[in-house]
């Protein structure tokens, strides 16, 4: 024992700060706690991004839609929607069921504009419904919607595509006109703008408007209603409930999650997170030859040592954990830098919000980091489980070295 140490992790300690006609050996550390410190912090960084981007979009996508669409196979829309909404609405873990109308319309506004977009028909009776939509609005009021007044609610970059602010008119154009003697005439109406709702979404927010339920019934034709809409007390339970609704409804009804809706885009942003942590592990292999670099030369430059020690009765396993402790040393240093720099960099950017992105490209205006417990521990379990493989075998091969051997040639 040296200074309470056991002389094996004393001795590693002390190799560690070569000097003199050493240096070059102490030049080895640094690259290698440089490279595991560069390799841990862009591995948390990397996959902070990916995670924080990907529950970004997942929240405003939970924000925008509904958690449960309910359809009618071989009808034209849900003629019975009412009773459907209300079945539903009794199940365990629905926060609200009702009916909706969805309708593709071309918007024209007083200036002669017209865009393209979705016209949703709500419930405004339902509390939920008028709740969800009153957390999105961004100029006017839901008042006169609230009531069941023909006025619309318009995405914001919607209204601002059409040149329009609550108070002014748009009209609708339906693409499902009527059959005259002169062909077929487009089904058009004009409604005020009651106010101007944003969730975010660049894409959402240009194309999205919202009518009461019987002005979508119609402007869209519908008896009934095209499905129903379910909000859920836990999104993210979406599946099994949706399981629930489908065999509480059997057939000719099908339900749609928002998960498998959005199935394809969350597998893209998995595999593309996936594929960033490969490539930046690849910083830690460099880091990890550096270690297996520095051990070898330290191993021959400290020859003369080991035969000593040995001589003296050290053991062939007390040398190996002699350069086991210097290796692992590099290693742990270089990952505990990296992980309070990479949570660093998170919590800066989460607070500050220093990168910002273009809303209409990625869907959200700032760039979310955010770490989960898994990835933290697989960012450091990999480092570390990297820096023993590159440790292990020069220390066996130092521990391996014969004193009778070492001592003739030095």
């Amino acid at each position: 024992m040296s200074r309470g140490l056991p002389f094996e992790l004393f001795l590693g300690l002390r190799y560690l700060g070569s000097r003199g006609n050493r240096a070059n050996l102490s030049l080895f550390v640094w690259i290698g706690v440089g490279g595991v410190f560069l390799g841990v912090a862009a591995l948390i960084v990397v996959l902070a991004v990916m995670t924080g981007f990907q529950e970004g979009i997942r929240d405003r996508i939970i924000a925008a839609n509904p958690h449960l669409l309910v359809f009618q196979g071989g009808a034209d829309g849900m003629p019975e929607a009412a009773g459907v909404a209300e079945r539903v609405r009794r199940l365990p873990g629905v926060r609200a069921a009702t009916p909706f109308v969805l309708q593709q319309a071309l918007f024209t506004g007083p200036g002669g504009g017209a865009h393209g977009g979705l016209v949703r028909g709500v419930d405004v009776d339902d509390p939920a419904v008028r709740e969800d939509l009153g957390g999105q609005v961004r100029r006017g009021d839901l008042q006169g919607f609230a009531a069941g007044e023909p006025v619309v609610l318009l995405g914001a970059e919607l209204a601002r595509l059409l040149g329009v602010v609550p108070g002014d008119s748009v009209t609708l154009i339906s693409p499902k006109g009527a059959v005259t003697a002169v062909g077929l005439v487009p089904k058009m109406r004009r409604y005020p703008v009651a106010a101007t709702i944003e969730v975010g979404m660049h894409e959402f927010d240009a194309s999205m408007a919202y009518l009461p339920l019987a002005a979508a019934r119609d402007f869209a034709g519908l008896a009934g209603a095209t499905g129903v809409e379910v909000k859920l007390a836990d999104p993210f339970d979406a599946r099994r409930v949706g399981q629930t609704v489908a065999t509480t409804l059997g057939f000719p009804y099908w339900v749609r999650d928002w998960m498998d809706m959005n199935r394809n885009l969350f597998a893209a942003l998995q595999l593309e997170k996936l594929a960033l942590f490969v490539i930046v592990t690849i910083i830690v292999l460099v880091a990890a030859f550096a270690i297996i670099g520095h051990l070898v030369l330290l191993v021959a430059d400290k020859r003369k040592e080991i035969g000593i020690l040995k001589a003296i009765g050290a053991t062939g396993s007390s040398i190996t954990t002699v350069f086991f402790a210097v290796g692992m040393t590099i290693g742990v240093i270089g990952t505990l830098a990296g992980s309070l720099v990479g949570l660093t960099l998170i919590w800066v950017q989460n607070t500050w919000k220093v990168i910002r992105l273009a809303g209409d490209v990625y869907q959200i205006d700032h760039l979310p980091m955010r770490l989960t417990p898994l990835d933290f521990v697989m960012v450091i379990g990999a480092t570390l489980l990297l820096s023993f493989f590159a440790t292990i075998i020069p220390a066996r091969r130092a521990g391996a070295l014969q004193p009778v051997d070492v001592l003739r040639y030095e």
